[in-house]
């Protein structure tokens, strides 16, 4: 990427956008095009496709979604597969009409059958059915996807696809009752020490595992991708280990500082048994993750009490 080219991301006030945006910054780009939700409407196709067309970026981000936790996908099942699908559509469609030809979709590993060989691979995709309780969020992932896939074979663009396993990191979603895992413990941890509770309770078994990449990781290989002209298709990006979700609150509890003890309740939901990508496609392109899940964990903290400080 020419670093005076006109890049456009699309949910630059999010975790994974405003992380792409830092990344964008370090690395010398100077044009980078923004809009809030006040500004630009995603699920306005009229608006959106004029701002394009006047706009006309070299290059897009879409990094703009609807997204949250287990209960949020689950009850607001509606809201995220309509809203998804929407903007996904109109901001693809309209970089067609545009003319713009260079585009990056942010997917989901959720968009994998729920019960898929470990890791998963890219291949694996529309094997076998989806866990339930996210389907609507993933198949309106799944959608944008082959929509990228499908305006690359018809009309040649060059719209590239990345699936990030878990993310998290500063400007995360701390509301507890539809943020992701990582954050919602971290919070509650926090709270919890700050009560002086002697317990903190986790929703499900603990026995589920997770992959988790620190957001700025996933900006990286989002920029990295671009750089080296990937063009199309679709690449999972993670860290290629992963931890039970026991595991994950113990770590949070040492960074946070909370001794109390981790009770779990099983009357909670687990979601899908395990979601382990395999990442070497991305590594075979030469990238690969480097923040450590402790590492990143204390990053985030500082972040999230740096937010509470600034009200």
């Amino acid at each position: 990427m020419n670093k005076d080219a006109k890049i456009y991301v699309a949910g630059h006030r999010g975790m994974v956008g405003s992380a792409i945006v830092r990344r964008l910054q370090a690395g010398g780009y100077a044009n980078i095009l923004t809009r809030t939700h006040g500004e630009l409407d995603l699920l306005d196709q009229a608006r959106v496709h004029a701002f394009l067309e006047q706009e006309r970026p070299d290059y897009i981000f879409l990094a703009a979604a609807k997204v949250g936790g287990i209960q949020a996908n689950n009850i607001y099942r509606a809201d995220f597969i309509y809203q998804n699908l929407q903007m996904q559509a109109n901001v693809i469609g309209g970089a067609h009409q545009a003319g713009i030809r260079k585009l990056m979709f942010l997917g989901s590993s959720c968009i994998y059958p729920r019960d898929c060989p470990q890791p998963i691979k890219e291949e694996y995709l529309l094997t076998g059915p989806l866990e339930s309780t996210n389907e609507p969020y993933a198949i309106a992932k799944i959608a944008g996807l082959k929509m990228c896939e499908s305006f690359n074979r018809q009309y040649e663009t060059e719209y590239v696809t990345v699936m990030p396993t878990n993310l998290y990191g500063p400007n995360d979603n701390y509301d507890l009752s539809n943020s992701h895992v990582l954050p919602a413990l971290l919070r509650k941890a926090h709270e919890a020490k700050l009560r002086g509770d002697k317990k903190l309770v986790v929703w499900g078994s603990g026995k589920p595992m997770r992959e988790f990449l620190y957001v700025d990781d996933m900006a990286d290989a989002c920029v990295f991708l671009m750089e080296q002209g990937a063009g199309s298709g679709a690449y999972n990006v993670g860290t290629g280990t992963d931890v039970t979700i026991r595991e994950l609150a113990e770590t949070i509890l040492k960074v946070v500082g909370f001794d109390g003890e981790i009770e779990f309740d099983s009357s909670k939901p687990d979601g899908t048994p395990r979601k382990l990508l395999d990442v070497s496609l991305l590594a075979g392109r030469g990238w690969r993750a480097k923040v450590h899940l402790e590492e990143g964990i204390k990053k985030t903290y500082a972040s999230y009490l740096a937010s509470i400080a600034n009200g």
